[in-house]
């Protein structure tokens, strides 16, 4: 089931894991092309559409290697600081997408990459929650300067061990910050299935006693799906509007009309999942009648008979005397006749 945090349960529908839709770079620092990501996450179904917020310079230094997916999807002639400076959102760009958030009932966040950022987006933004990026598990003092903006937190934990989490909770905590959900994460573009690892939700679950949930990286619906039916309370997931750009996110993310039809699974799975109380059903007790099976005449008995083993059986319909208790009807006379596969009832009996 989920475990959705009161302060996240306002953004999500009631009993549902949240969804982010995960717009990050794949605006390719084109602010219409973020307000775009913005409707299409708003059209999809998602409850929050996310970007990542940094100058440049914040974030990446000058001395930074693209990692192998970014070599394999970007321009080899651009640097990685290059790249990082020209995928970075204008700061006057966020208003607008936020307005246009609002308006179509959709919550605006983007999580901030580095101390003037995060002031940013909370100060002047006004983002209400604060959704950080695996990139800051181990950068401590910018993990208590989050908490100290007392606001739900939304840690995701790419590369990282369980001590280092640990770590990372407590500056949060240290900082002032009392909600926080852990997300597991696998920080590859696209992750490989075989190192998804989905039970360390369980394990960041046990462990730290918190919401736990999952920011997808693989491809396709599935790890979200399976990660649902595990009680993920938080689902991330990236998306584009279309894979063809170079750029570092985008063959590796959903498109919108993917990501709807993954929104709407999950949904269909949680609900699916219920509340674990093992009781039938209404539509099941509908069925009663013609599902179980009734103590019934064996052949004609007429009335007055006393019954006796090899008159009874047991046959559908339900609505009679249940097998259970077809010993205790031996010995009584029945009160009226009955035909063959007749159901007995207990006023039948004398």
């Amino acid at each position: 089931m989920s475990d959705l945090s009161s302060a996240l349960a306002r953004f999500a529908p009631r009993g549902m894991p949240l969804f982010i839709a995960e717009a990050g770079v794949n605006h390719d620092g084109d602010p219409a092309a973020a307000m775009r990501l913005v409707e299409a996450a708003a059209h999809a179904g998602a409850d929050i559409v996310k970007f990542q917020t940094w100058l440049p310079g914040e974030i990446t230094g000058r001395f930074t290697d693209k990692v192998g997916y970014m070599q394999a999807s970007t321009e080899a002639a651009e640097s990685r600081y290059e790249l990082s400076a020209r995928l970075a959102l204008p700061y006057d760009a966020h208003f607008g997408l936020k307005e246009r958030a609002d308006a179509l009932g959709i919550t605006f966040l983007s999580t901030p990459d580095g101390f003037q950022s995060l002031d940013f987006l909370v100060d002047r933004v006004g983002i209400p929650v604060i959704k950080v990026g695996s990139t800051e598990i181990t950068h401590l003092s910018f993990l208590h300067a989050i908490g100290a903006k007392r606001l739900p937190v939304i840690l995701s934990t790419g590369l990282s061990t369980l001590g280092e989490v640990d770590k990372a909770l407590a500056a949060l905590r240290e900082g002032g910050a009392t909600d926080i959900t852990i997300l597991h994460c696998t920080s590859e573009y696209p992750a490989p299935d075989a190192e998804m690892n989905l039970r360390a939700m369980e394990t960041l679950r046990d462990a730290f006693g918190l919401p736990v949930g999952l920011s997808d990286h693989s491809l396709g619906p599935e790890a979200a799906i399976a990660a649902t039916a595990m009680g993920a309370s938080v689902i991330e997931k990236h998306f584009t509007l279309d894979r063809k750009p170079s750029g570092p996110d985008h063959n590796a993310s959903m498109t919108a009309d993917e990501m709807a039809h993954l929104i709407g699974s999950i949904r269909k799975v949680r609900t699916m999942l219920g509340d674990g109380v093992k009781t039938p059903t209404p539509s099941e007790l509908a069925n009663s009648d013609g599902i179980r099976r009734s103590v019934v005449a064996a052949h004609a008995i007429p009335a007055g008979t006393r019954l006796d083993q090899g008159m009874l059986t047991c046959k559908r319909p339900g609505g009679g005397i249940a097998p259970e208790h077809l010993d205790t009807c031996l010995g009584f006379a029945v009160n009226r006749d009955l035909q063959e596969d007749e159901p007995l009832h207990w006023e039948d009996l004398r």
